[in-house]
């Protein structure tokens, strides 16, 4: 039986599998640390107690700011016993960016990583109520019982971008989130004993719920990356015997591609589940043949519908594995609909909308923004273009929000557009998605200087590296005179798309 809240999952693991390896952290300057699920129980345990005595109470909001490590995953765990609801922020994330999700959630407490990847999140947080995550931090709390929790409880708030701009929180329960993941675990073959890289950030829903909830309700063993580095990842994947990788395509791409390769042993490797981008038949073909995995799945979900809406399965051949994302998960429905919410017949392109369990609660403190997504008989809208086959596999056609994906992480054009209007030399702007071999896409600024004013692409590049997370930065610029609009003003991102690919 599944346990009804993540606290209570953390308990039931400790018993299930008490002595199995929970976390293995291979720290980048220290030792490896291996906790069992029975020492994790009790670090959570201490780590509640910690979060009680700094004034954390149950229905608070508390964020987490670090790198994949075995103190996020106590943190966060550490935070749901307590009785509140985690607010993961991007690592990439700079003052500006952090500042606004943490103001908006009303975060009670951070728990921030020492300084990662050039940022120091300590010095960002303004002064703010933090915790610094490093080794040892929960030695002078007392192992003492969790908070009362009910399944329905808030446990996660994570904030996405929208097409408005600005980052919306989306609320999901333990309930949700459980009954998600209990289903994934099951689609894609994960069992106990595994041993799963998470390279996906735990920031992200991904990396936290099909990476450590899915562990915890199999007992399978985490093995955090902080950062993705093909050769560290060949040397986990070697010394760990590392039997589950999910990741994006370009995760999959750059191993195949490293040099030496070929003499490392990779033999333990045998499910890989992707998605997130276009993925070629020849990349699933090759992860069979080359990887040696057992199991390459693809699947399809957003934020708001806690992280899934379709998979492929398991005896699913190559070419529906790369041109779908799979069909909708037990007990939820996925629907092609026109403009007017009418379903579209098979074959037929249309927005695709969700209907389910996996629905979230809503936006946070956001009531016009959630009637805006999620319609009045319960369909999530969310914004991709898809068709449907005739055995309800989807293939994502396009995004009808101009989202586009950087390395797996989404990118949003409205939010960079927004930061780019405050640079005093930017009359207005326009970003769109481009194809590029590494990453899949990235991020093309076109930009209509202020009268009298130029503008520098390298210089402007700069100066957006200074305010938004790495992977929002464009990496090109070209300077325009207009940008094209329709009759009601609205700019033709297709229009500049067209451009793009007759330059190219």
């Amino acid at each position: 039986m599944t346990p009804g809240t993540i606290p209570e999952l953390v308990e039931h693991a400790a018993v299930a599998h008490a002595d199995a390896e929970a976390v293995v952290d291979h720290a980048p300057h220290g030792a490896v640390r291996r906790t069992t699920f029975a020492e994790l129980a009790r670090l959570v345990r201490r780590a509640a107690a910690g979060c009680a005595d700094r004034g954390v109470r149950p229905g608070d909001r508390v964020a987490v700011w670090g790198p994949n490590s075995l103190e996020w995953v106590v943190a966060a765990l550490g935070a749901l016993a307590a009785g509140a609801a985690i607010v993961p922020l991007n690592t990439r994330f700079k003052a500006e960016e952090a500042a606004y999700i943490l103001d908006k959630s009303g975060a009670a407490l951070t728990f921030v990583s020492p300084p990662f990847l050039g940022n120091d999140y300590p010095a960002m947080l303004g002064g703010r109520p933090s915790v610094l995550l490093d080794e040892g931090v929960w030695a002078a709390y007392d192992d003492q019982p969790m908070a009362a929790v009910r399944p329905d409880d808030t446990g996660d708030i994570i904030f996405t971008s929208g097409t408005t701009g600005r980052p919306k929180g989306v609320v999901t329960t333990h309930a949700q989130t459980l009954r998600v993941f209990e289903t994934w675990a099951d689609v894609v073959g994960l069992r106990a004993g595994d041993r799963y890289l998470v390279v996906n950030p735990f920031f992200h829903t991904f990396g936290y719920k099909a990476g450590i909830v899915a562990c915890l309700l199999r007992g399978a063993t985490i093995v955090p990356q902080p950062v993705f580095d093909v050769a560290t990842t060949l040397d986990l994947i070697e010394h760990e015997q590392i039997s589950v990788l999910p990741g994006p395509p370009t995760l999959y791409q750059s191993i195949l591609d490293a040099p030496g390769r070929k003499a490392r042993d990779l033999s333990s490797l045998r499910l890989a589940v992707t998605g997130a981008a276009v993925v070629p038949v020849v990349l699933v073909e090759r992860m069979r043949d080359e990887l040696g995995f057992d199991t390459v799945l693809t699947a399809y979900g957003l934020t708001e519908s806690t992280g899934t809406v379709t998979m492929c399965r398991r005896d699913d051949d190559p070419v529906t594995i790369a041109t779908t994302s799979g069909r909708a998960i037990p007990d939820t429905e996925v629907r092609v609909v026109d403009r007017d919410g009418r379903a579209l017949p098979t074959g037929e392109a249309g927005e695709v909308v969700v209907r389910g369990y996996n629905v979230m609660r809503g936006y946070f403190e956001d009531p016009e923004a959630t009637a805006r997504t999620v319609d009045a008989d319960g369909w999530l809208h969310t914004g991709d273009i898809g068709v449907l086959d005739e055995r309800g596999n989807l293939r994502i056609t396009d995004r009808l929000k101009d989202m586009y994906v950087v390395g797996g992480f989404n990118a949003y054009p409205a939010e960079i557009e927004q930061v780019l209007a405050t640079h005093p030399s930017v009359a207005e702007s326009a970003v769109i998605g481009v194809p590029e071999e590494r990453l899949g896409e990235v991020g093309k600024a076109f930009v209509v200087p202020r009268p009298g004013a130029s503008v520098d692409g390298d210089q402007l590049i700069d100066w957006c590296k200074e305010r938004m997370a790495n992977y929002k930065v464009p990496r090109s610029v070209e300077v325009v005179e207009a940008l094209p609009r329709n009759a009601s003003g609205k700019v033709l991102k297709v229009e500049l798309r067209d451009r793009v690919a007759a330059a190219r």
